[in-house]
């Protein structure tokens, strides 16, 4: 991945941005030296043809994506809108990635456990490396660093 090719990210919507929407995207603005473009477009809701046009759209966005963020909330709120985006993801072969409800008080519906590759916390590292993963395979193996004051590789310093 790179800036001349940048991950394909939809996130869950409603047609309409949600806070933990834009929540993502700020998250994913904050990780150095990742690209990705936004395929997920809440704002684009057909006028008209009803039911049909809605789920047109979304599968348009979706098959532009190489991976697929699934919102705890969306589903909390519009679950029949979540269980169509992860049919459609299944059915076009998207990874998708589970993120825990924001405020870590509730928990993560067991029908997105079940479903999604992925199931990550709100970490802006954690869904960066989850997109690496699912939309390019791409191994992201880091380490924490911690650095201990008064000691160093090879002990306690005076």
């Amino acid at each position: 991945m790179s800036e001349s090719n940048p991950i394909t990210v939809f996130a869950t919507h409603a047609f309409e941005e949600s806070d933990d929407y834009l929540r993502v995207f700020e998250f994913l603005e904050s990780v150095d030296s990742f690209y990705y473009i936004n395929v997920s477009k809440p704002e684009n809701v057909p006028e008209s043809g009803g039911l049909q046009a809605i789920k047109d759209e979304l599968i348009e966005q979706i098959k532009a994506s190489e991976a697929v963020i699934v919102l705890s909330s969306t589903y909390e709120d519009r679950p029949d809108i979540v269980k169509f985006i992860m049919d459609v993801a299944t059915a076009n072969e998207k990874g998708m990635i589970a993120v825990r409800p924001f405020g870590g008080l509730l928990e993560t519906p067991g029908e997105l456990l079940e479903r999604c590759q992925e199931h990550i916390e709100w970490n802006n590292r954690e869904i960066a490396d989850a997109l690496r993963r699912q939309a390019r395979g791409e191994d992201t193996s880091r380490w924490e660093v911690l650095d201990f004051p008064g000691f160093d590789a090879d002990g306690p310093t005076d």
